[in-house]
């Protein structure tokens, strides 16, 4: 740690805004304790952890809200992708095949590093890699509150900009009254989860409420299993115009490697749970696989909250926030040349297998604030956010075939990020019909890097985001709006080393209508999104499994996204979605056969055509529930260059859930019984997979051939997980 620290010659000036915003926090806490508490509820100031960064209902912005209400029937240990994978533009897809474990999601063909995750106001998104792994907050949907899924630029938040969409997550807040839940399921694949969770409810203007969580699946996959441990802490101040939260929250996980998916095409067919990692031949040529071939890490989350209403028409919020995680993942990798690992030879012969593992350790913390002036015509809110992540990257070797090497790093390197961003928003009733909306943010980014390909990065980005948009109110049932937003984003530590270092920016057009009505409530909206040096997926993977981007010059996603709930009748529900999208790089340029051509036109990779999704409800008696949800996802290039050998074939899945409360109102006041069978038709599909292509000229000397290559995430056939929930 203390490399890092010595390396970032910047520290001295960022500590200043640190202290700044610190002491801003802490004012602004001094100051309520002198000023008068008046008696209005503390209820509206729940949601004021999230109010700066989520769309309300009159912002011209495309958004949907998801309540923990309608995310619990299906809450029996699948991760928080594939919970949210019925959403309009969501696809999602798991590397174990089974929802457990390493899962992922991608918005309008846009991949998890280019949506924005904030838990309560707080990113969440890896600064480096600008990821987000779900796998480190095990069973956190049980502790979550709400969902609101913002499609394109959106409004201005924290962290990495929106380039695809935002995930704005609250946690739970305080409950009056006390509770507590014992939660357990099993299923398919040794799959089970098992939670406990309680609430002390409010006394003497204080709460706890607590949850811990352990996570177990063999996966489908072979050996892709994952054992995870989760927990959520938060303890509340309440009082009058008051809101002081701690939580805590944070989890282990320990997964076998299953990111290398499948290659060959027989295996395909006739092999679905076949998985490559951790395969080596012994002395006798004999296939074996190493059994620790494994991912591992920890992470904990801290973050203080402080929200209060000093009138009626001004609210504050300010946060702290520090999350702390350590890992390493492990590999055998047979023959390997041990000078590139700083190791002796043996005897004269420097080629040998080993085992290694490469490490993380890093800290991110920070703080951010908003406050809210809001009267019967304008909603006015100015925040802003500063946050320092501090990376160790490193590597070691624990074995290798003829001696145990001494503790050893082959590599050590660090990425230092600093991230600081001031924004305001405004909206203005001009009539009682048409609605202002106007957001502007500023944003810097300070980069400090070393890594094996590259050495000494040192980059500074300075982005302007400006939105705006109007809402018109026709009448009672019908609304419209219009928008129009500019968001930039820095290149990812890996973009370094693939070469790919130009910043992105985006300009998104949308317009929308919606329709509430009793029985319908419908909303429509068109997007043109258009990009300058978009970082695309190639469609290849590194060696760790990661992707791999490439600037692609000028490109554009246009589309057309429709949901809406319908109540047939009062006891069934349809809940469609559809998107209908064309999605283009233009002009995109790629070396064929030793020749750099320009393609034209081609499909931009991991970016279906057509996404539909839909969940009929049926409520045949009081308290259950019968629900059927499917999804069907329209072929999509892996790649950007338009072969057909790329192409991942489409597939339509439906699961079905269901769901029932037996109230008792005595010492266990009810019991919940759910059901989830998901692909109830049996079908083989692939949701995920890699393209890749290399230059081969040895075959033919004198010439260059380009050579392709496909792998493919297999998902698993029928499966089932039952789940019993009692609470007290």
């Amino acid at each position: 740690m203390k490399t890092l620290f010595k390396k970032d010659c910047r520290k001295g000036t960022k500590a200043q805004i640190y202290l700044g915003l610190f002491s801003v926090f802490f004012s602004l806490f001094s100051f309520s304790q002198e000023t008068q508490k008046d008696s209005t509820k503390i209820t509206e100031l729940k949601e004021v952890t999230v109010t700066s960064v989520r769309a309300k209902d009159k912002n011209p912005i495309t958004f949907t809200n998801i309540s923990a209400a309608e995310i619990a029937p299906r809450n029996l240990g699948q991760d928080i992708p594939v919970l949210l994978q019925y959403l309009p533009s969501v696809v999602s897809t798991t590397d174990a095949g089974n929802g457990v474990g390493y899962t992922y999601m991608r918005v309008r063909g846009s991949d998890g590093s280019r949506i924005n995750v904030i838990l309560n106001g707080i990113p969440f998104n890896d600064s480096e890699s600008q990821g987000t792994f779900f796998v480190n907050l095990p069973d956190f949907a049980s502790s979550l509150e709400s969902v609101q899924l913002q499609r394109g630029v959106g409004t201005s938040t924290n962290g990495a900009g929106a380039f695809g969409a935002s995930l704005n997550m609250q946690t739970k807040s305080f409950n009056e009254k006390a509770y507590a839940e014992v939660s357990n399921s099993v299923g398919s694949f040794a799959t089970r989860k098992h939670t406990i969770a309680f609430g002390t409810g409010l006394h003497n203007n204080f709460e706890m409420n607590a949850r811990i969580s352990n996570i177990a699946s063999d996966g489908f996959i072979d050996r892709a299993s994952s054992n995870m441990f989760g927990y959520f802490f938060n303890a509340n101040y309440v009082k009058e115009t008051t809101l002081i939260k701690l939580l805590a929250f944070g989890g282990k996980e320990k997964t076998y490697q299953a990111w290398y998916g499948i290659e060959d095409p027989e295996k395909l067919k006739n092999d679905r749970t076949f998985n490559p990692a951790g395969m080596y031949f012994d002395e006798n040529g004999n296939m074996q696989f190493y059994d620790n071939e494994t991912d591992n890490y920890w992470q904990n989350h801290f973050q203080l909250h402080w929200s209060e209403k000093w009138s009626e028409k001004w609210i504050s919020n300010a946060a702290l926030h520090y999350t702390i995680g350590k890992g390493y993942f492990e590999q055998y990798k047979e023959d390997e040349d041990l000078t590139d690992y700083n190791l002796p030879d043996f005897n004269g012969n420097s080629i040998s297998d080993l085992v290694r593992k490469r490490w993380l350790d890093n800290d991110f913390f920070g703080a951010t604030f908003s406050l809210n002036y809001k009267n019967a015509k304008t909603d006015f809110l100015i925040g802003g956010a500063a946050n320092r992540y501090l990376g160790l990257h490193y590597g070691e070797v624990v074995w290798t075939q003829n001696y145990i090497p001494n503790p050893n790093r082959y590599y050590d390197n660090y990425g230092n990020k600093d991230d600081v961003n001031f924004y305001t928003k405004a909206s203005y009733n001009v009539t009682n019909k048409l609605n202002l909306f106007t957001d502007l943010q500023y944003r810097m980014v300070f980069y400090d890097a070393t890594s094996i390909k590259f050495s000494d990065v040192n980059d500074t980005f300075r982005f302007f985001n400006p939105k705006a948009g109007l809402n018109y109110q026709l009448d009672t049932k019908n609304s419209f709006y219009g928008y129009f937003g500019i968001a930039n984003k820095e290149p990812r530590r890996d973009d370094y080393e693939n070469g790919a270092i130009k910043p992105e920016r985006l300009f998104d057009y949308e317009l929308g209508w919606k329709y509430n009505s009793r029985k319908v409530k419908l909303s429509a909206n068109a997007f043109y999104m258009r990009y300058n040096d978009q970082l695309v997926l190639t469609g290849a993977l590194n060696d760790v499994g990661s992707p791999v981007f490439t600037n692609s010059g000028k490109s554009y996603r246009v589309g057309l996204e429709v949901e809406s709930t319908i109540a047939i009748t009062e006891k069934l529900f349809l809940n469609p979605n559809v998107t209908i999208s064309q999605n283009q790089n233009q002009d995109f340029y790629f070396q064929r056969d030793g020749v750099l051509q320009n393609l034209g036109n081609t499909a931009i990779a991991y970016s279906p055509n057509l996404i539909l999704a839909n969940r009929l409800t049926f409520l045949p008696i009081k308290n259950f529930q019968v629900s059927i949800l499917s999804k069907f996802v329209g072929a999509q290039y892996m790649g950007n260059i338009d072969s057909e050998n790329s192409k991942l074939d489409a597939y339509f899945v439906n699961d079905l859930n269901l769901n029932y409360e037996w109230k008792l109102n005595k010492t266990i006041k009810s019991i919940v019984f759910s059901g989830l069978i998901n692909n109830i038709l049996d079908l083989e599909y692939e949701s995920n997979g890699y393209f890749y292509t290399y230059d081969d000229d040895w075959s033919n000397p004198g010439t260059i051939n380009t050579i392709e290559g496909t792998g493919y995430f297999p998902q698993a056939g029928i499966n089932f997980i039952l789940g019993l929930n009692l609470k007290f």
